[in-house]
Order: C-alpha cells, then structure tokens, then sequence
C-alpha cells in the first residue's frame, strides 16, 4: 500500500493531481482511520494505463470511458482525425518560422499575405526594415525577404542592358497618345523606365514632363537620354514611388502609367492617381488582361500566382467607372508589342544561362518567357484611355 505521495512520486504526479483524479473517479484510495488515503498497485497500474491513453491525446474524459468499458473505435478515429488536424497546423507554424529564420523559402507566405492582407503586408515589410520601394519590388518580384538582395541583384543584371523592362512599341504608344482628346501641356509619366515613352511623348508633344520611377537604374538610364537628345528644358526626372506621389490635386493634364499600375494594384492606382488630373485631363494606362472567361490551367495556375488581381478588360473599364472615369476608348497591344519585349529578353537569358545557371531571377523569368512563348490568345496588354468625369 502506498500513501499518495509515495503514488506521486512513483507516476510522477502532483498530489493535487492526484486528488483531482480521485474527485473525478479515475482512482479511489483507502482511506485509513487515521484519515490518511493508501493506494495500490492496483491504483498505480491504472495510472500508468491511463497516462499512456491520455498520452495518445485523449481527454480525462474520454480516458475514463476507455477505463471502464470497450474501447469506442469511433471516439479513438475521431481522436485521431482532430490529432491529425493539430499536427498539420503545427508544421504550417513550424515551417513559416523556419522560413522566417531563412532556413527555407517564404515565397508561398508572402503570395498568401498579398492575396489576404496586401496592406499589412506592406505594412509589415516596412517594419521588418524594407523601405517602401524594396518592399514594392519584394511583393512583385522577389517574394522572399530572405533572398531579396540577391534576387534584385540579379534581377538588374539581367535587365541593365535591355532597352525595353515591358511589352510595348513606339507606334502603339504613339497611337495611345493620339486618341487623347486635346493637347497636353503638363504630363505625369508614371513608372518611365529608361525613358522610351518619355522620349515619344517628348517628340510627338508640346507639354512639359515629370517622369517619375523609383529604380536607380532606370533613373540613370532616363538620365542619360535626357542629356544625349538635349531635352533637359522639356523632362523633369524625379524618384519617386507611384503609391506615394508629391504633386498637388491637378497638376497635370495627362497621366501615363504603361504596364506599371499593378505594382500597387489598379483599382487603388485609379483612385489614388485621380486628384492629379486636372478636370476632364486624361489618364492613359495599360495592363495585363485576360481575354477569355475561361484559360487554360497552365496559364491560369502562372498568373494566379505571378498577378492574382488580373481580370478582363470589362472588369478594368468598369473598375475604371466606379473610380470616376470615362473610357474614351481601349486597344490591345499587337504581338509585335510582345515580341519587341520578350525576344531581346530571351536572347539575354541565354546569354547569362552559363554564369547564373542557379539563379532564382532566372529562372523565374525564364518560366516566364515560356508562357509567352505560347502566345497571346488568352491573355494580353490593354491599354485603356480614361477621362476623368
């Protein structure tokens, strides 16, 4: 016989532990004349049965009806089932602070949080020390805070020589500019670049222009162009983030934003971007667009996760209403457009393939390249001139 504390001891219990057993039924001591309570092996060996049990994630209560009675086998699968949940969920937690600590990739983290909570994400990015402009470039292109650096390294590698960082021609952006309705005097250009439509709107217009990007290579490039065809008097360069923008409510009659707008989402673009324009001035943006209700799954699996906010092009023009605006009018841009993009870029990859054979930059690119290499039934670049109502 053993008194409670030599049974505690000898199971590793407490006695409260012990004593709340007894309330519950699971053990009844002896108690002595003395007052003092004994137990026996008896009680010893149903207290290890019913550790291994409650060990096996079962509740005190379900330990007891296990004690005293057949086993209910569909108590234990159910058991197992919410068991199984609980251990899912823990490696989900596991993983994303491995991810965390860069002992694996957070890209699926950080596709999820943009999808859920793009805000706090930005948010978040910013917090964990990224500047505005970093933490816009890690969303869209790197996806991994722990390999950004890296990634963006080269990621500017790969592009630094290239005229064009998007689909486009000068005769589609000439025609854009065309179906304006007056002629501008005060453009905004949003996302310049190295300056190719800069230059266009320079040539083909009167009006003086702020190009704003917030790349530095860019920016050196738009540099450049500005002094070698000596339009300094004309192009004010300025960095810039489009979600961010220091100009006054109408400052400008024309706004040109090609293939930028989705960095920051194009539903907040249009509504953030609006107060520049000066009454009835003109927004012209281009984006990349579904043209069928139905895609393959290849295509849609890749854009789900590269641009989950795609849509049609009904979807963006009445987008582009609910934010105060008159479609004037929209176009495609030809494969011409594509082609003037994504062969350059093509040839480039190949060429750095040897040296950067592990680059995730790379490789991501290159799987993009393969989408296009498709073609552009299904999807394509829209470009929408809207009025500001």
């Amino acid at each position: 016989m053993y008194r409670i504390s030599e049974l505690a001891d000898m199971v590793g219990l407490s006695r409260s532990t012990l004593l709340y057993y007894e309330k519950l039924g699971l053990i009844q001591g002896l108690r002595l004349e003395n007052g003092y309570r004994t137990y026996s092996d008896k009680d010893v060996q149903r207290l290890r049965l019913l550790q291994q049990l409650h060990a096996g994630g079962l509740t005190l209560k379900e330990c007891q009806a296990c004690l005293e009675a057949k086993i209910d086998r569909q108590l234990l699968l159910n058991r197992m089932q919410q068991l199984d949940e609980e251990i899912a969920q823990k490696q989900q937690s596991r993983e994303l602070l491995a991810a965390m600590l860069g002992e694996t990739g957070m890209q699926a983290w950080h596709q999820s949080l943009e999808q859920t909570a793009p805000d706090a994400h930005m948010d978040w990015l910013i917090k964990q020390g990224f500047d505005k402009e970093e933490a816009l470039r890690l969303k869209w292109l790197s996806k991994d805070m722990n390999t950004h650096e890296q990634y963006m390294a080269d990621f500017n590698t790969i592009f630094e020589g290239l005229e064009r960082w998007g689909p486009g021609l000068e005769a589609e952006s000439l025609k854009a500019l065309q179906k304006v309705p007056f002629s501008p005097q005060s453009i905004l250009e949003i996302g310049s670049g190295k300056g190719t439509s800069t230059k266009l709107l320079a040539r083909h217009s009167n009006a003086n222009i702020t190009a704003t990007d917030n790349h530095e290579l860019a920016l050196a490039g738009l540099a450049e162009l500005i002094e070698r065809e000596g339009l300094s008097e004309r192009i004010t360069p300025q960095c810039a983030s489009m979600t961010d923008l220091p100009f006054d409510s109408a400052s400008f009659d024309l706004i040109w934003a090609e293939g930028c707008a989705y960095i920051m989402g194009v539903e907040k673009a249009l509504k953030l971007w609006r107060h520049m324009l000066q009454d009835d001035g003109v927004l012209v943006l281009s984006d990349l667009v579904w043209h069928t209700e139905s895609p393959t799954q290849e295509r849609l699996a890749f854009w789900n996760k590269e641009y989950p906010d795609m849509t049609t092009v009904a979807e963006r023009a009445k987008q582009a209403q609910a934010a105060g605006y008159r479609v004037l009018e929209s176009f495609t841009l030809s494969d011409d457009a594509w082609k003037a993009y994504f062969e350059p870029l093509q040839q480039r990859v190949n060429e750095l393939k040897p040296s950067m054979a592990e680059s995730a930059a790379l490789k991501d690119i290159q799987t993009e390249l393969d989408i296009y290499h498709q073609g552009f039934e299904q999807f394509g670049y829209q470009v929408f001139i809207l009025q500001k109502g």
